[in-house]
């Protein structure tokens, strides 16, 4: 993907109520001077060039893919999707300013006159334009939208700045046959709208039609502030597939949303660093009593392969003891031969101990899996691109993961989460695979 200088993004966080589809975006000249931004739903956003924003904290918060993941997640992708140099977060929030600044974001404080409960996305990214005069391109990532991909914005940024057009908004093609609403009591008949019942065709003889899937939104400073709107002008669209056209509007949304951020979602280009710890996840975190007085615990053959497994594709593999697991401390040469592995001691803060080694290697958290199963290591399962927790992993850790195991701790969920990683490393050099391809081609 293409890198401009000068990229900013800002999104807006905060509001009680998610918004019905609003989009976001600017575009006049085709000049690669332009200012963009990307935001979210209800988002504010601005950038030099190009850059991403987030989503609002709404009625799912308490969700497991809600407010603090959704916008670890745009924030991310922002980053991802053209390197911009900074990113904005516009809220009102001070949970969400704290989870912003975390992930390197800039925030913007909304003002009460735009963080009411009817408040709109129109009305926060009016209010950011005129507070950052340089920005000339908004694009509003709805965070109800969890599988949007970068390259799905390379289409729709391309007609901004090259072709001419003054707002794009994300489609995805349906193959659904529409009737006319009957009100209840009448005695009028239904009608076909879109369709001729005495020709049905069949699903694969029909194109079917395009609606708005709410992914993103892409406008000009001008349409929005002059005009009053996030469509208009030269309008274009760009069609996105279905199995990443996923929206969350209703309660029984968030099943199939997990399912499909999981295998469709957009994990960055791979990690090359990832931090498991040992009780608990490598080992189901007992500890035997013989009759001589020693003290065991036991590894599971899967686990160790799936270590080999990482090591093997690249990833190097940090092991933690807890100073408060005297035993798996003893053990550490031990682990250190049968894995191949540097064993090192975290504190009752483990964020604190593998923060210095993550910035020792010049990694973004973006570049780094983690796997922990205790609420000490919310903080670290937060930050991390991948994280994962085993199935009987405390409520507090199994919230702040982005991956859930089937299987229990030291009965193969260390094998479990290393083939996910190595599932989405396969994806990012398909994806990058891809992105070269299309650079070559176009």
């Amino acid at each position: 993907q293409q890198t401009w200088p000068g990229a900013a993004a800002c999104t807006h966080l905060g509001c009680r109520r998610l918004p019905a589809h609003d989009p976001g975006a600017r575009s006049s000249s085709a000049s690669p001077e332009r200012r963009w931004l990307f935001s979210p739903e209800r988002p504010a956003a601005c950038s030099d060039r190009l850059g991403p924003v987030l989503a609002a904290e709404g009625t799912f918060g308490q969700k497991p893919l809600s407010r603090r993941q959704k916008l670890r997640f745009r924030v991310r992708f922002g980053e991802t999707c053209r390197r911009p140099d900074s990113v904005w977060v516009s809220t009102d929030h001070d949970e969400i300013e704290n989870v912003a600044k975390s992930w390197g974001a800039k925030v913007h404080r909304r003002s009460p006159e735009v963080s009411r409960d009817c408040s709109t996305s129109l009305e926060t990214i009016q209010e950011f334009l005129r507070n950052n005069t340089d920005v000339d391109v908004v694009c509003n990532i709805q965070a109800t939208s969890p599988c949007l991909h970068p390259s799905h914005l390379k289409g729709a940024l391309k007609k901004i700045l090259e072709d001419g057009y003054d707002s794009v908004f994300s489609v995805v093609r349906r193959h659904q046959f529409r009737w006319k609403e009957v009100k209840k009591g009448s005695v009028e008949c239904t009608q076909p709208l879109n369709l001729d019942p005495a020709k049905r065709p069949r699903r694969q003889d029909w194109d079917g039609e395009l609606y708005e899937n709410g992914s993103f939104y892409i406008s000009t400073r001008d349409l929005i502030l002059n005009e009053g709107r996030l469509q208009g002008g030269k309008v274009g669209y760009h069609e996105m597939e279905a199995e990443h056209s996923v929206d969350i509007d209703v309660d029984i949304d968030w099943p199939v949303a997990e399912q499909r951020v999981r295998r469709y979602g957009y994990f960055g280009r791979g990690v090359s660093l990832m931090f498991c710890k040992v009780s608990g996840c490598l080992t189901d975190g007992r500890v035997s009593l013989s009759a001589s007085g020693e003290d065991t615990v036991s590894i599971h053959y899967k686990d160790t392969t799936g270590i080999g497994m990482l090591k093997k594709d690249d990833v190097e593999v940090l092991l933690l003891t807890s100073s408060e697991d005297p035993v798996a401390q003893l053990l550490a040469d031990k682990l250190k031969k049968l894995t191949g592995c540097e064993v090192m001691q975290v504190g009752e803060d483990p964020l604190s101990d593998v923060l210095p080694v993550v910035k020792e290697r010049n990694l973004d958290w973006k570049d780094v899996a983690y796997m922990g199963n205790d609420t000490a290591d919310s903080s670290c399962l937060n930050l991390a691109g991948l994280s994962a927790v085993p199935a009987d992993a405390s409520p507090d850790a199994a919230n702040a993961a982005k991956y859930t195991c089937r299987l229990l701790g030291g009965a193969g969920a260390v094998r479990e989460f290393a083939e996910h990683v190595l599932l989405q490393k396969e994806k990012a050099k398909s994806q990058m695979k891809q992105d070269r391809i299309d650079r070559t081609n176009f």
